[in-house]
């Protein structure tokens, strides 16, 4: 009797190692509720890196395509963004139509001048970077090669009677690394200058943001006509600068495009997207 109910109690799936055996297979089985799990962390779909702008005008955040179509103008604002010269060239020049004069201009390091890196080690690496000497390049510094550049180019259009446009980007003035090499450009290119305009040349000087420094109080500043893009900074030195000298508060938007402006000192506050057209009919009406 005993060893019959043995024998049902070891083959009836209902005794306690029976159900064990089954509750540990079940429990090795994936749960239907749970589903199949992936191995690795989920990946989430992010938005593509430099899809949007922020403006540093009004805040608002800008589809970039919209804002490149725009020529790189907030569509909310009319704030402008910094362009490259390469940019500056494809905006204003038909295509196909710009040719590069004294390219071959190299700066030199008469004084071996060293700060964090030599200075003839920091003209090669600035170039590999920008590409162009730019208000990107030593923070658009005026050093010898752009003041020989810019002679050069002025009195070609004084030989040949050309209108002249000279549009400027510095935040840098005259560059320390060439010492008075840098600082005797401003003279140079102003004295050029002297000379085309008696000859009768016509000169359009075109300020954006910024143009500070030996630049905008040379060059810069001596057009027949003085155009600026919205908003740019224009002075020599900064406002902060001029504001721990004199200890004195400065009026509001000091040293931007409409204070300059209200004040005389600039002709036109023109639009990057009508830059183009706007020079035309200078040249037009002035009979360049």
């Amino acid at each position: 009797m005993t060893q019959k109910q043995s024998t049902r109690s070891d083959q009836n799936p209902d005794t306690e190692s029976g159900f064990r055996n089954q509750h540990e297979e079940a429990s090795q089985q994936p749960s239907v509720t749970e589903g199949q799990r992936m191995p690795g962390p989920r990946l989430k779909r992010g938005v593509p890196e430099g899809l949007w702008l922020k403006c540093n005008g009004c805040g608002s955040t800008i589809y970039r395509k919209e804002a490149e179509q725009m020529l790189n103008v907030c569509p909310q604002c009319d704030f402008h963004w910094y362009v490259s010269a390469k940019q500056r060239i494809e905006q204003l020049f038909d295509p196909g139509t710009f040719e590069e004069w004294d390219g071959g201009l190299l700066p030199t390091d008469p004084l071996n001048f060293s700060d964090k890196k030599p200075y003839a080690a920091r003209i090669i690496s600035e170039q590999k970077r920008t590409g162009l000497t730019d208000s990107s390049f030593i923070m658009g510094s005026m050093g010898s090669v752009v003041g020989e550049r810019l002679t050069r180019l002025i009195e070609r259009a004084t030989e040949d009677s050309l209108p002249l446009i000279i549009i400027s980007a510095s935040g840098g003035g005259a560059r320390m690394h060439e010492g008075i090499l840098s600082l005797m450009q401003m003279a140079k290119v102003s004295a050029a200058l002297a000379r085309y305009s008696e000859s009768g040349g016509f000169f359009i000087s075109v300020l954006t943001n910024p143009t500070m420094g030996g630049v905008a109080a040379s060059f810069a500043s001596l057009g027949d006509l003085v155009f600026a893009e919205p908003r740019a900074l224009i002075g020599f030195a900064g406002p902060r600068t001029i504001k721990a000298t004199i200890r004195v508060e400065l009026p509001q938007e000091f040293q931007t495009s409409e204070f300059l402006l209200e004040h005389g000192f600039i002709d036109r506050i023109i639009s990057r997207q009508n830059l183009k057209s706007e020079i035309a009919r200078a040249i037009d009406y002035c009979g360049g």
